[in-house]
């Protein structure tokens, strides 16, 4: 069970000390995407949903994700957070929200990217759901990491 870094000699889940790491700058870029109709497309390039700004709402959400990430995914180290980016695209089919987090620390913010892109897509359904029940969450995936010893990953498109 030893092999596994989030376990303990016992097999328990603990959190990893990461104190002895060096600091560096790390960069987590991550996406989601809401699937919705036609009519909250229109909505969304137009008057807006009834609920009020939908895309505000779902970038202050995805910021707000972000920073509470460790309060959320048991084993993630509460970690200073120094930027967070979030754009939002209306496309034919959906909202494409994208969050790029930055940091200088010892563990990675991918899972605050992700967490970001997951609440902002959470969001956008709940401004949503009024017009469109059947909106959806399609895709919640990592796109990009860099810093830390794993280095640089980039995700393919082939996935």
């Amino acid at each position: 069970m030893t092999d596994f870094t989030h376990l303990d000699e016992s097999g328990d889940a603990r959190m990893v000390d990461v104190a002895a790491k060096d600091v560096s700058d790390r960069r987590a870029v991550a996406e989601s995407f809401v699937a919705v109709g036609p009519e909250v497309v229109a909505l969304l390039r137009g008057a807006g949903v009834p609920k009020g700004d939908a895309l505000a709402v779902a970038r202050i959400a995805a910021i707000g994700g972000t920073k509470r990430t460790a309060d959320l995914v048991p084993l993630c180290h509460p970690i200073a957070i120094h930027g967070v980016d979030v754009d939002l695209q209306v496309e034919d089919g959906g909202v494409r929200i994208t969050v790029a987090v930055r940091t200088a620390d010892r563990t990675g913010v991918e899972m605050e990217a992700l967490t970001g892109a997951s609440v902002g897509a959470l969001a956008m359904i709940d401004m949503v759901k009024g017009v469109d029940r059947s909106a959806m969450i399609e895709r919640v995936v990592l796109l990009e990491k860099s810093g830390g010893r794993s280095g640089h990953y980039l995700r393919s498109e082939d996935r």
